[in-house]
């Protein structure tokens, strides 16, 4: 009997203690989320140098606008062996995620953006998908170009646009430019892994190991642009006055 008792409270200790690791594991999740947010790259200093009346616009003391705001998301559905690859998260319009959001996964490595928003789940178009295009620049010369991918090996990117005359090394890393409202500056895409003269052109095609595992993504970060719809407004009103 205490053979059979023991055997028993030991499984039972293993169940036991498998369910106050999963709540572990989410406790540890929204504290990232947390911390995260609580970055300075985060937010835009304002610049008050010639206003006479500020107005309460500010998200803390010390006189910070908040840029992005990180929301964490479990993922539900992914895959790495398609043409066009999608992730899928437990969190949706319900949930403050919006679409064009950028996601990076809990080392801040680039996933992917938001394309498809329901009320409690949402879709995004991953790295390993044809039509991605992230817009990239090399940490040490500053050369600006764009990630893709050409459908062959998940976890290896491509940097195309960078011409030849550019200093580039096998290990310098790539990273987000800033350029678009999608991600902020200076998040980890990948590193160069191959170097390729591109005969027919003259630019380098940078092959990159992503700093992202797709194969083991089991939780991300989705990034809201707090300040989007203003820029991309001005954007829009500057492209009809151009047009008309």
């Amino acid at each position: 009997m205490n053979e059979v008792t023991g055997r028993v409270n030991t499984q039972f200790n293993k169940v036991d203690y498998f369910f106050k690791l999963r709540n572990t594991n989410e406790v540890l999740i929204k504290n990232n989320e947390r911390l995260v947010n609580l970055l300075n790259e985060n937010f835009e200093k304002q610049d008050t140098s010639t206003k006479i009346v500020s107005e309460n616009i500010f998200n803390d003391t010390t006189g910070r606008k908040r840029k992005w705001q990180y929301f964490s998301a479990k993922v539900v559905s992914n895959s790495v062996a398609a043409q066009n690859n999608f992730i899928a998260i437990n969190r949706g319009a319900g949930q403050q995620i919006k679409k064009d959001d950028g996601v990076v996964d809990l080392n801040n490595g680039v996933v992917g953006i938001v394309t498809e928003v329901g009320e409690n789940y949402s879709v995004i178009m991953s790295l390993l998908h044809k039509d991605s295009k992230i817009s990239a620049k090399l940490k040490k010369g500053g050369e600006v170009g764009q990630v893709i991918w050409d459908g062959k090996e998940p976890n290896r990117l491509s940097l195309i646009e960078i011409r030849k005359s550019a200093l580039v090394a096998k290990g310098d890393t790539v990273y987000t430019s800033g350029f678009t409202t999608t991600f902020p500056y200076g998040l980890m895409i990948g590193t160069i892994d191959e170097i390729v003269k591109d005969k027919s052109t003259n630019n380098y095609i940078l092959y990159l190991k992503s700093t992202a595992n797709f194969y083991n993504l089991q939780y991300v970060n989705a990034i809201e642009n707090l300040q989007r719809e203003e820029v991309d407004q001005l954007l829009k009103n500057a492209n009809i006055k151009v047009n008309n």
